[in-house]
């Protein structure tokens, strides 16, 4: 019994010394709700008719714009048919899909002006659930001016009509590997045998490259400033985390996807974690280290989890995660 109470003051006691820090992990709201990618929309855009006239002229400059809702990427766009209320696209497009129970496909067709804003002729929204997946179906669309089908029942004039066609096809959670023991048959583009039309071989190359930066540890720099972050370099494409103040041991949790047309056996990544100064120093940035990471073995394994040493970097480490995912 003595025993116990001197335990016990010795704990309270170890409460009152100054100063006391209590570590509590707090999960990042931004991250808590992110939904992962399970597949792929590939949008065809084929052509419109009876566009609306805009121009002085009698015509129109029309483009079309798609996306899905509830998610944060940058609409796609076809090109621009200069002077054309009837343009033929024949345009592919690919989309990452989170939730196809409740994402829509938001087309919206504009005029194109070089000064000023441009004008909107149509617009339409497909649910996904209306799609079986792996299935392609076609439709022709008459364009709406807007989703408001209350306000839009009393416009009666026609804008025209969008021709696409869509398929949706989740993500196989097998690795390439266990689809074919023969690596080889993913590097080669066209195979004489291969009965499957072009449409059909491109899809089952087609795929997902995610890229998850966790954290990383001691890194630094020569300038006086430690405010990493990490830019992910790949395919001509620049991706950057966010910046964490003061510290050597940033933790960012951010990933990155990448939509592939076939899989990048022959092709490497680089991960750089870079500085900015603050303050006065605000224009300066300094390279704290980097690491190229080849996809061969992701491509081949579907996933890497791993820590690499920072090229460039004292004790530099970062942990990158890297999978590889098929449609």
């Amino acid at each position: 019994m003595i025993l116990l109470s001197e335990t016990i003051k010795r704990q309270v006691s170890s409460m009152y010394h100054w100063p006391q820090v209590l570590e509590i992990p707090i999960l990042d709201a931004s991250t808590a709700s992110v939904k992962k990618p399970v597949g792929l929309l590939h949008v065809n855009i084929i052509r419109a008719r009876n566009l609306l006239k805009k121009d002085l002229l009698g015509t129109s400059d029309p483009y079309v714009k798609l996306s899905l809702t509830g998610e944060k990427l940058p609409a796609k766009k076809t090109t621009i048919k200069k002077r054309n209320l009837n343009p033929e696209w024949n345009e592919h497009f690919k989309l990452i899909v989170k939730d196809p129970s409740s994402q829509v496909l938001q087309l919206e067709v504009f005029d194109w002006d070089k000064v000023g804003g441009h004008d909107r002729l149509g617009m339409q929204m497909i649910p996904l659930q209306k799609l079986n997946p792996g299935e392609k179906r076609e439709f022709n669309l008459d364009l709406i001016k807007n989703s408001n089908v209350v306000v839009d029942s009393g416009d009666k004039k026609k804008r025209g009509i969008l021709e696409l066609d869509l398929r949706y096809v989740p993500f196989r959670e097998e690795s390439l590997k266990s689809r074919n023991a023969n690596k080889d048959e993913y590097q080669r583009k066209e195979s004489t045998d291969e009965k499957s039309s072009e449409n059909d071989d491109f899809l089952s190359h087609a795929g997902l490259l995610s890229v998850a930066i966790q954290s990383a540890k001691d890194v630094e720099g020569k300038k006086k400033h430690s405010n990493p972050y990490a830019v992910v370099l790949f395919g001509g494409e620049k991706k950057k985390t966010k910046m964490l103040k003061k510290t050597r041991d940033p933790r960012w949790n951010e990933e990155f996807q990448f939509t592939l047309e076939e899989p990048p056996v022959k092709e490497s990544i680089r991960v750089e974690v870079m500085s900015k100064g603050t303050g006065f120093h605000f224009r300066s940035k300094e390279e704290l280290g980097h690491v190229d990471i080849n996809l061969e073995d992701v491509v081949v394994n579907g996933r890497i989890n791993q820590k690499y040493h920072l090229i460039n970097s004292r004790n530099g480490i970062i942990h990158i995660e890297i999978r590889w995912t098929t449609s």
